[in-house]
């Protein structure tokens, strides 16, 4: 029986003469890609290299050392650039890296151009079968090691080519950095097990810089430059294209099937993308369960939902509406005991309606009213910064007769008044338990670099809570917004 790892490569076999990887005018056929895969994985074994991190910028050389460390049965660990330093330096320490392809670090001495080695004098043990460490930035602490075998990783890239099928997509774009497992694995190993082709370019040409720069034209320009039929957006990036084509600025006619996730999608920019005739699929997943777990298609599609499970895992609600999956999870985290049982909690609470995945938020973030109310702020602050004068959210009302919003706006010079029609669109669309009741204008964006917000944008909810406690109790005996 073959492995993973060999059908995987048996597949791209047959796409032969089909272009795999393109990138800056430079193009490798699967043939050439598996010709440079084989050898790079002789080098590496000849390195006597254990566990890889890959510290490169999207690129061809990125997606063919992921690959020569399958082929070669070693232990790759993507090192996003936007983590911080320490951050880096925590997940090479605790995953135990011997070689380090990409800028160095610390201990790791030169050998050959990006190649960097170091001596490993005790690593953790790892989950048999990992093959992928893939780290997770959370809100709070340093980020865990998600150990993932392969045949995992396929089962999912293999259901995607399944959803997106009808839409023949030829040619994907990587938009997210490959060290994100959802680009890696539905952005790489879905196109090449579809026999499609992989454009790749630097970040910067993409117009993306560290966790939150962007830069709308160049982003523009690289869609117009590949043509693509397939990308992988963010919100953010999604309410970008989309705003992008209100102003009637160019987006390519090539667009099939846009995938959307890592976080909540208002219900408003999906019916505005479909006013654009978008194609627009909005989905939901995790890394402890290989990245996706819903996904709307085309054959199947309901706005305000993640989609529908996946072929290859099981979705059910626990009894407090926690999503639970059965038949794609990790093999652990690294350094902890295997998850028991056969349901993984995802700490995400939801409902199904017609067997479609609707979102409510973290568990851990719904907060209760004083008079009772769940609330989920994730739901309210996703509708707060599709308003144009609103970058960045964060709600809170645990205990609190009414809800309070801190309000970065989106340009420096936006006036109250404008802040507040925003607050009152939205407020039109909420329950009352759920509106912004009042409001604070933030003293200053939430970034990773005040601690009020993780590297790749997730809000530190404790952390903002400490920072505003004093004004949001000032607020609240005033009885008015700001």
């Amino acid at each position: 029986m073959w492995s993973a790892a060999e059908s995987l490569f048996a597949c791209m076999a047959t796409f032969g003469p089909r272009t795999a990887l393109a990138e800056d005018g430079h193009e490798l056929t699967y043939d050439g890609l598996l010709a440079a895969v084989a050898s790079r994985s002789r080098h590496l074994r000849e390195l006597g290299a254990q566990r890889v991190a890959l510290a490169l910028d999207n690129g061809i050389d990125w997606v063919l050392w992921d690959l020569a460390t399958l082929h070669a049965g070693l232990v790759c660990v993507p090192l996003p650039a936007f983590f911080s330093a320490d951050q880096q330096r925590h997940v090479l320490d605790s995953a135990g890296i011997d070689l380090l392809i990409g800028a160095g670090a610390p201990g790791f001495a030169s050998l050959e151009g990006d190649i960097h080695r170091r001596s490993v004098a005790h690593a953790a043990e790892l989950h048999p079968g990992t093959c992928k460490i893939t780290y997770t930035s959370g809100t709070t602490g340093q980020p865990k090691g998600v150990c993932l075998d392969l045949a995992t990783q396929l089962a999912v890239a293999g259901s995607l080519v399944e959803a997106s099928a009808s839409r023949d997509v030829q040619r994907h774009l990587c938009i997210l950095p490959l060290a994100t497992l959802l680009e890696n694995i539905a952005g790489v190993y879905a196109p090449l097990l579809a026999g499609a082709r992989v454009e790749l370019m630097p970040m910067a040409r993409i117009g993306l810089s560290g966790a939150s720069g962007f830069d709308l034209a160049r982003f523009l320009q690289a869609l117009q430059a590949a043509q693509p039929n397939s990308l992988i957006l963010l919100p953010q990036l999604l309410l970008a294209l989309v705003s992008a084509a209100e102003r009637r600025l160019p987006v390519p006619g090539s667009l099939r099937f846009v995938a959307v996730g890592g976080g909540r999608v208002s219900a408003q920019l999906l019916e505005r993308a479909d006013a654009l005739e978008l194609p627009i699929f909005e989905g939901y997943g995790l890394s402890e369960c290989a990245s996706v777990v819903c996904l709307n298609t085309p054959q199947a599609r309901r706005i305000g939902s993640t989609g529908k499970p996946l072929g290859h895992l099981q979705v059910r609600l626990a009894d407090d509406g926690e999503v639970l999956v059965k038949g794609a999870r990790m093999l652990g985290y690294l350094g902890e005991p295997a998850p028991q049982g056969e349901w993984l909690g995802s700490g995400d609470l939801g409902h199904f309606e017609q067997g479609f995945l609707v979102l409510h938020g973290r568990k851990k973030h719904q907060f209760i009213t004083a008079y009772g109310r769940n609330v989920n702020p994730e739901w309210v602050e996703s509708e707060l910064v599709q308003q144009l004068p609103i970058a960045q959210a964060w709600l809170h009302g645990e205990a609190l007769p009414a809800n309070v919003a801190v309000l970065v706006p989106r340009f420096a010079n936006t006036p109250d008044a404008q802040l507040q029609a925003a607050v009152d669109a939205v407020n039109q669309e909420l329950p009352d338990y759920a509106r912004v009741h009042h409001w604070l204008r933030a003293d200053t964006p939430f970034s990773a670099s005040n601690d009020l917000a993780t590297a790749n944008g997730r809000l530190r909810r404790p952390a903002l809570f400490n920072h505003y406690q004093a004004a949001i109790a000032q607020l609240m005996a005033e009885g008015v917004h700001a």
